[in-house]
């Protein structure tokens, strides 16, 4: 029986897939140290000035231990907001060397201007409240894992 070159493939693919991290259900996540335990969120990463302007707009859902990681590639002091943007978010603003320096509520629609007191690297988004229920707070670290 000879095999097809499309049929080749497409088990080629399957394997890179299911031997890949992404293709195991890893990917890239965003650790936190509490004080007492590290607690990770799963995060989509925005890494160009298109995939941060879009952030999270349009979205119906987040699920619950995921979010967004928002990398600028250096400080930076701009301001976020949620337009276009139906899920409640908590924000933290993360400083280069890992540290929280604030973590913020946002309300779906909400065009104030949300920013931390100072400059800032990261960014991450998880759902309202998910920073608070696992104890993440200013000054703890930040640990990212792309």
């Amino acid at each position: 029986m000879k095999i097809k070159p499309l049929t080749c493939l497409a088990f080629l693919l399957v394997a890179i897939a299911v031997s890949s991290p992404l293709g195991c259900g890893r990917g890239p996540t965003v650790s936190f140290e509490n004080g007492t335990e590290v607690v990770t969120v799963k995060v989509e990463v925005a890494d160009s000035p298109r995939e941060r302007d879009r952030g999270l707009m349009y979205r119906k859902s987040l699920p619950s231990d995921s979010g967004m990681l928002f990398d600028f590639g250096h400080e930076v002091d701009t301001s976020f907001w949620m337009k276009n943007t139906s899920i409640p978010l908590s924000i933290a603003f993360i400083s280069p060397d890992g540290k929280v320096i604030a973590i913020k509520d946002m309300a779906p629609y909400d065009l104030t201007p949300v920013e931390p007191p100072g400059e800032y690297h990261y960014a991450v988004e998880a759902n309202r409240g998910w920073f608070g229920e696992h104890g993440v707070g200013p000054g703890d670290r930040a640990t990212i894992n792309l």
